[in-house]
């Protein structure tokens, strides 16, 4: 079963085919970096009128890469949501159209069953990753989602945890445009840490008085904020370096903090880091020294699938691509059943 999938639900135009859910014959990712980082962050008309140029170059791309002709695919998947209305619109509008040109099932893909799939991704000559068993733990943490949870199933997911404000990797962002380092603020931040003391600043870890498991990352922005505030002017050299690790730290001992917290709570060993903030080498260090000696085991896909790309939606398609294409379908039936492939339940 080969399917091809779009994803358009932000700043990236993507296009990727995948052989039996896991194997990547071609990934295409044209990214909008460019446009936005004047900007500091996203805009979302900008996306949209981004997605229209690229998208049908970067399905064309995909296609020629796998070596593959129209007829060889089987099956067309597109991410559904969530993300920016403008953006996914895009690649919906594609998707349908091709699924109805030529005949083949459609499937829609919740972003983030995308990125929970991801870790079982590799490329022709990789060998296929074991993966987590189930059940099994996933934080899901990028620009636009930071979550805990419990996976019993690729199609059975129950959040136990979600940010009450701001996103980890939006953390990020807004830190690096409040200190002038540019966009996007996670590799920004990462690199600006090296060689900086990460305990120079001291930033308080968030409670929550019904001791949930939840995030916060507003309070930590602002005490970034107060900083330099404090100091009257933008740090530079060792004092930035020193302010970025710190910050860093306090972002990923929360993370994992709540991470191990989670495991315990549901006993689980099995944890999976998937979104773009996954490609944080600081987060994938703290995460195995917490949980390995724990008895758990850290699942991380390569940072090329961390980030937004149509690989992973493709994969996470799979299975339902094989039950319409076993079942038969409509060709004249354009409506997308939204829950046909992840259902996510609250805890």
């Amino acid at each position: 079963m080969r399917v091809l999938a779009i994803e358009s639900s932000c700043d990236e135009t993507a296009a990727a085919i995948v052989t039996d859910g896991h194997c990547v014959l071609s990934d295409v990712v044209a990214t909008q970096t460019a446009v936005h980082a004047k900007y500091g962050g996203v805009v979302p008309e900008l996306a949209s009128r981004n997605h229209v140029v690229d998208i049908v170059p970067v399905v064309q791309q995909a296609l020629a890469t796998a070596g593959l002709d129209w007829p060889e695919v089987d099956a067309i998947a597109v991410t559904r949501g969530p993300g920016l209305v403008g953006a996914l619109l895009v690649g919906l509008q594609v998707a349908k159209a091709l699924a109805y040109a030529l005949n083949k099932p459609l499937v829609p893909v919740h972003h983030l069953a995308g990125h929970l799939h991801a870790v079982y991704l590799h490329g022709p000559t990789e060998p296929r990753p074991a993966g987590p068993a189930f059940p099994h733990l996933a934080l899901a943490v990028s620009g636009g989602h930071t979550a805990l949870y419990r996976v019993d199933a690729s199609d059975r997911v129950t959040q136990i945890a979600n940010t009450r404000d701001d996103a980890a990797g939006e953390a990020f962002d807004k830190v690096a445009r409040m200190l002038g380092l540019g966009y996007p603020g996670g590799p920004v931040v990462e690199r600006g840490a090296r060689g900086g003391d990460p305990s120079a600043h001291t930033f308080t870890l968030p409670r929550f008085k019904d001791g949930g498991l939840d995030f916060s990352f507003s309070g930590l922005k602002t005490a970034v904020l107060t900083v330099v505030q404090r100091r009257g002017a933008l740090p530079e050299g060792q004092d930035l370096a020193d302010l970025l690790a710190s910050f860093q730290a306090a972002a990923v001992a929360q993370l994992v903090d709540r991470t191990v917290a989670a495991t315990q709570a549901h006993g689980l060993r099995d944890v999976v880091l998937a979104g773009g903030v996954a490609c944080n080498t600081a987060l994938r260090e703290a995460a195995r020294a917490a949980l390995l000696p724990r008895g758990g085991r850290v699942h991380v896909p390569p940072p090329r699938w961390c980030t937004d790309n149509a690989a992973m939606i493709a994969g996470a398609a799979h299975a339902a691509a094989l039950r319409l294409a076993g079942a038969g379908h409509d060709p004249a039936d354009r409506r997308i059943n939204a829950s046909g492939t992840w259902r996510l339940t609250a805890a």
